[in-house]
């Protein structure tokens, strides 16, 4: 299933302003997910479950680790969508 970066985009901003009740507007590609969206590393392992219960991609320990932004989200799921 090929999707595109914005596509991509899209269903990560949905899945965070659904999880963790943020407003769509904060969930910009430059947010910081613990500065700008005051997320915690409990939050990304919510975010990495749900993510992998929604889209079947599964994120190991060390991309987890280097999620800083929204935009690194997509950078780190573009690829294993389009497989």
């Amino acid at each position: 299933m090929m999707l595109t970066k914005e596509e991509i985009l899209k269903q990560i901003q949905q899945l965070l302003t659904e999880a963790f009740d943020l407003e769509a507007e904060a969930v910009t590609p430059e947010a910081h997910l613990y500065r700008d969206l005051d997320l915690d590393s409990f939050d990304a392992i919510d975010l990495a479950v749900s993510m992998e219960s929604k889209t079947g991609i599964k994120l190991q320990e060390d991309e987890l680790k280097s999620i800083r932004t929204v935009s690194d989200i997509v950078e780190i799921v573009y690829p294993k969508y389009n497989l």
